[in-house]
């Protein structure tokens, strides 16, 4: 695909990587439980001792288009890492472009680069046009899974006994 370029991001990028995470809650209506900071990314993304990575997709001329954060898993029955994509943004004005499958294709060379076992993501239920994207690459729906958490005081209220 011609037009784009991804990179790994760096500190530097922590405010454009805020804002696609800001757009990609408001876009899924949980804008509210955002509590993520310029500084909080930054932190989190590139500080010592981060277990996340993050890629950013931009045009030839620089203008950020989407991005991915991602982290290490592992699977005790294969006994080998494997890949989770925690976050894939678009930017409106880039979507429907290939930008989304170029960046989950960066991901897939990434994990078979990196030794993974697997390449996961969740998505919302009601996202059909991400559903269709992964569908269209041959990803397959774990349906058998339910996903479980615990936040907030309900964590705390728990870890306490």
């Amino acid at each position: 695909m011609t037009g784009y370029r991804i990179r790994p991001a760096t500190v530097d990028d922590a405010a454009v990587i805020l804002r696609f995470i800001r757009e990609l809650a408001e876009y899924e209506n949980a804008l509210p439980e955002v509590a993520a900071t310029e500084e909080s990314v930054a932190a989190s993304l590139f500080g010592e001792g981060s277990v996340s990575y993050a890629a950013i997709c931009e045009t030839e001329d620089g203008e950020p288009a989407g991005s991915a954060v991602w982290f290490k898993t592992y699977s005790t029955w294969l006994s080998k890492n494997g890949l989770y994509l925690e976050d894939l943004y678009v930017t409106p004005a880039h979507r429907g472009g290939g930008v989304g499958k170029m960046l989950l294709r960066y991901l897939a060379r990434l994990a078979i680069e990196q030794d993974c076992s697997r390449f996961e993501w969740s998505v919302l239920d009601w996202n059909e046009p991400a559903i269709r994207v992964y569908d269209a690459i041959g990803a397959e729906p774990q349906t058998e899974w339910l996903r479980y958490r615990l936040t907030g005081d309900r964590l705390k209220q728990f870890a306490e006994g």
